[in-house]
């Protein structure tokens, strides 16, 4: 049976009480915090850095999984791991030496993954499988919350669960970018076993009913 894990995305919270959303979100059943990092120089936005994620750090026991849309990655990436991250994942467009990103940040004691965007082929993993501890697949283009899912995104979450199976690692398959109580199902049917969600939840008054009805989709995956 696949554990599937939600992973509420801060940026749609409410920042003005963010240790408040986050003590919230995951009373509500959360798994996992998501954490987006924008640089506007790799994406057109600019978000968060380590002193938010140190912030929220003591407010939650959950992983918090920090996704770096920033250039360069290996700068920022021990302020993270300090910060109190668990999970850290960069885009491979956004490292020189990708191998030794994903190293830099199992060295500082955090798990570690590769973000692919839309467009971005999934031949990046071939030679770094062994130091991949998540793939998180993007269903929008990266760079501000309450995109619309791309379908296509349901090809390359099926694609990149074949190379885990292959692999046979214990390796998180996570998908983001307009994921919704109706459309998640489709992205576990395809592979996803974490679904990142931002407007979907925190843009709504009752996180605990929207996350209720996620799983209760995600429990008729495969019934």
């Amino acid at each position: 049976m696949t554990q599937y894990r939600i992973a509420p995305s801060i940026l749609s919270a409410d920042f003005a009480r963010l240790g408040e959303e986050v003590r919230n979100v995951v009373a509500a059943g959360a798994d996992i915090i998501h954490f987006d990092v924008m640089d506007n120089h790799y994406v057109p936005n600019l978000t968060i850095g380590p002193l938010v994620c140190e912030a929220i750090r003591p407010h939650v026991q959950v992983p918090i999984d920090v996704h770096l849309m920033v250039k360069p990655v290996d700068r920022i990436i021990p302020d993270f791991a300090k910060a109190g991250a668990n999970i850290i994942t960069f885009h491979p467009e956004a490292s020189d030496h990708v191998d030794r990103s994903l190293q830099l940040i199992r060295d500082h004691g955090c798990k570690a993954g590769l973000v692919f965007n839309p467009a971005t082929p999934l031949s990046y993993l071939e030679h770094v499988m062994d130091k991949i501890d998540i793939i998180l697949i993007m269903s929008v283009n990266p760079g501000f919350g309450g995109q619309s899912f791309i379908p296509h995104a349901l090809k390359k979450i099926a694609d990149a669960r074949r190379l885990i199976d292959e692999s046979g690692r214990d390796i998180m398959l996570e998908v983001d970018g307009g994921i919704k109580i109706d459309n998640i199902a489709a992205a576990a049917a395809a592979g996803a076993d974490t679904f990142v969600a931002g407007s979907a939840i925190f843009g709504k008054p009752d996180y605990k009913a929207v996350i209720d009805a996620m799983r209760a989709n995600l429990a008729k995956v495969g019934a």
